[in-house]
């Protein structure tokens, strides 16, 4: 197992251009760690991970795989294991030699071949399927023989590039399960792609959520989730209410905040926040830390029910607060909640958080 570190690299695509694909990215991917690029269409997180393959140079910065220094070295030098979206699967070979492909370039043994290709397909759950064609495969097959093709050449790193996309949504989840299984079970550090942020928070041990060329925030699920660093991630991730609130204290890790109704509360901030009484707070409340309220209730909102939305699991209720739309997803709300109606909407201070524009 290697770590890959990215050092201030950037991409640009054109001599002239004033804006970079990929801008001055630094980020370290542990050894054995699976990573994710996570962000809108656009945002650079392809053109990263292609410069980490070797298919692109960077314009400016540094790649190293552990100690080697691997900017400007060709894929075929740098060991990895690629998983296309499309798969980029051998139409007219059986499953066990588009698997085998690596190695034959490689030059293996034909007896090394035939081991590892069959331990490859085991270990994607498809032994037994070496001689059928790639055409009489479902789509997740399909995906776990790319996966296998990646995986029997034994890669320093995988890299995964939005290998989900082209599957329904209950195939998704079981093969996202099985990717990640995989992953465990060889150790691989991997470094995958994807728009979708369920996907990346269900597999990942640390996500770089990406928007216009540039890391936004670097952070496990549970941290770009519950602290995220601006506004941007705040409403990428998940469904986010950024309320703009004046501050009434400031703390080192802890804002004091007034609401609209009057009422002042303590919310988290992080650290060198630079925030002071008299200033404007982002705040970010995600919908399902609101709860229904009542004039009482110190933390609390209230405006006009403006949109109504039942899912089973909750009632999705957006309410307008003095101009201000507020999501909360509800699963108290009552069966009668109608457009129109007045209500109140309660607050959990202690799962609000300060982000940065």
């Amino acid at each position: 197992m290697i770590d890959v570190r990215l050092t201030a690299v950037s991409k640009r695509f054109a001599k002239s251009s004033d804006s970079a694909a990929v801008d001055d990215v630094t980020v370290t991917i542990g050894a054995g760690e699976f990573f994710t690029l996570l962000g809108p269409s656009g945002c650079g997180k392809t053109t990263t991970l292609r410069m980490v393959a070797g298919f692109y140079f960077p314009t400016s910065g540094h790649i190293h795989f552990g100690d080697d220094d691997v900017t400007h070295w060709t894929p075929n030098k740098r060991d990895t294991g690629m998983v296309f979206q499309n798969y980029a699967l051998f139409p007219h070979m059986t499953v066990a030699q588009n698997v085998a492909y690596g190695l034959k370039v490689r030059r293996v043994s034909r007896a090394d071949q035939a081991r590892r290709v069959e331990e490859a397909l085991a270990q994607v759950h498809l032994a037994g399927y070496g001689d059928r064609r790639i055409d009489a495969l479902s789509g997740g097959q399909q995906q776990r023989v790319a996966l296998a093709r990646a995986l029997v050449i034994r890669p320093r790193t995988m890299l995964l590039d939005e290998p989900l996309s082209n599957l329904d949504a209950k195939l998704r989840e079981e093969t996202r399960a099985e990717i990640r299984r995989i992953q465990r079970e060889s150790g691989t550090t991997s470094i995958y792609v994807t728009h979708d942020q369920a996907e990346a928070m269900a597999m990942s041990d640390r996500i770089a959520v990406m928007e216009s060329g540039r890391v936004q925030q670097v952070g496990t699920p549970h941290e770009v989730y519950y602290q995220p660093a601006n506004a941007f991630v705040a409403r990428f991730i998940g469904r986010s209410n950024v309320l703009s609130l004046p501050v009434t204290g400031a703390g080192e890790q802890r804002v004091q905040v007034r609401l609209p109704g009057g009422a002042s509360i303590e919310v988290g901030a992080p650290a060198g926040h630079g925030l002071a009484e008299g200033d404007t707070a982002l705040v970010s409340a995600r919908p399902e830390h609101i709860a229904l309220g009542g004039d009482d209730d110190t933390a609390s909102l209230r405006g006009r029910v403006s949109h109504v939305e039942f899912t089973g699991m909750a009632t999705h209720v957006t309410v307008d607060v003095d101009g201000d739309e507020v999501m909360a997803a509800l699963v108290d709300a009552p069966a009668g909640m109608a457009l129109g109606d007045v209500v109140g909407l309660r607050l959990v201070p202690e799962r609000l958080w300060v982000v940065k524009p």
